[in-house]
């Protein structure tokens, strides 16, 4: 018997949204939304297209409560579910992908996510994301940022599956003003738990609250369950990044290099370096640690993953740092490599800038 799936979602909202979600996932044998509190149309717009669909509101709202009560809208009968936002797209042709991928002894499975695109339209931040799993053997934890946690410790066998996408669009317009106080909470439930740690210290630096991110970053690795390499990394580059705001360069060098150190095969303390000694005008070090970040040719999935170090940037930057070292044959090079992968005029203003001294330094 061909297995069925259910996507479930929560919602609240969404109603420009609506419409070109359900287009992308009405193949799927059943859709559920729980609307938690639409004002604008969502709800009564679900249950129009069909959806199974009720509506609750919350006092406290945590994502993992919101998401373990749209859970219980999926019917018996359905083996795989979904987990999908509503401003969250499948390309065509994801569903079978599905079928045919899940084994008898599938649990989760791994997909590629696009989380954002840049302004011209590609990819920007890519990686595999897992929010699908077996009906009725998972349950969703921690306030925000939430995960699937295996209900009763049960053995979870995992299917890759990198040709099926899901892209997400976001709505800048919405606030997330309710991340930061759920992050603290999730570090008040668990103390331990390393994940919400990085990321409560991450919320912190974005909201330009650098002492208690560097604090909060320093307890992540501090942590003895923090041995992710790469997350890590991230976390010595946050550190980096609040000295920066808080105007110590100094600091902001030494834990960009720590950075490199923790995972040096992933490109994004290279390039925050190369910045760094190229606003000090350090331009033969830039020059190098740019060349270094540009010997690590494979991208990893991850969510930490810039499409900054992957794009034009790093070759301007190098043609700038050897125009400044009178090297104009190399800064020829460099802005050729950056024009391939952008358009922009000013790069081409560059080209025949270094071109004319290249030019005038071999007669």
């Amino acid at each position: 018997m061909e297995k069925k799936i259910c996507v479930y979602a929560i919602a609240k909202n969404e109603i420009k949204f609506v419409d070109r979600w359900f287009k992308s996932v009405k193949v799927a044998d059943y859709v559920c939304v729980l609307d938690t509190g639409s004002t604008d149309g969502t709800f009564e717009r679900l249950k129009e297209l069909g959806v199974i669909t009720k509506q609750k509101t919350y006092e406290n709202f945590r994502f993992d409560v919101a998401r373990n009560d749209s859970l219980t809208l999926v019917p018996d009968d359905a083996e795989i579910c979904v987990c999908v936002d509503l401003d969250e797209i499948f390309e065509k042709g994801w569903n079978k992908l599905l079928k045919n991928a899940w084994k008898d002894d599938t649990c989760r499975a791994r997909y590629r996510y696009t989380w954002n695109f840049n302004p011209d339209g590609s990819e920007g931040i890519v990686f595999m994301s897992d929010k699908i799993h077996k009906n009725k053997m998972f349950k969703w934890t921690c306030p925000v940022h939430e995960i699937l946690t295996p209900i009763n410790n049960q053995l979870c066998s995992f299917v890759d599956i990198p040709k099926l996408q899901l892209n997400h669009h976001a709505d800048n317009t919405k606030s997330r003003s309710s991340y930061l106080p759920l992050l603290e909470l999730s570090v008040k439930e668990d103390p331990l738990n390393d994940r919400n740690m990085h990321y409560l210290g991450r919320e912190y630096m974005y909201y330009g609250e650098y002492d208690k991110a560097i604090e909060t970053l320093n307890k992540h690795l501090a942590l003895k369950s923090a041995t992710w390499a790469d997350e890590r990394a991230a976390s010595l580059r946050y550190i980096a990044s609040c000295y920066g705001g808080k105007g110590d360069k100094e600091n902001q060098e030494e834990y960009l290099i720590r950075a490199i150190l923790e995972s040096n095969l992933i490109r994004e303390a290279y390039f925050d370096l190369g910045v760094l000694y190229f606003e000090e005008k350090k331009y033969l070090k830039s020059a190098f640690i740019f060349e270094e970040m540009l010997k690590i040719k494979e991208r990893y999935l991850n969510y930490m993953s810039s499409p900054i170090c992957w794009g034009s940037l790093p070759y301007d930057y190098l043609s700038m740092c050897y125009y400044e070292l009178k090297n104009y044959k190399k800064a020829v090079q460099m802005v050729d490599l950056a024009i391939s992968l952008s358009d922009e005029q000013r790069l081409k203003n560059n080209r025949e800038i270094f071109l004319k001294l290249k030019k005038e330094a071999e007669n």
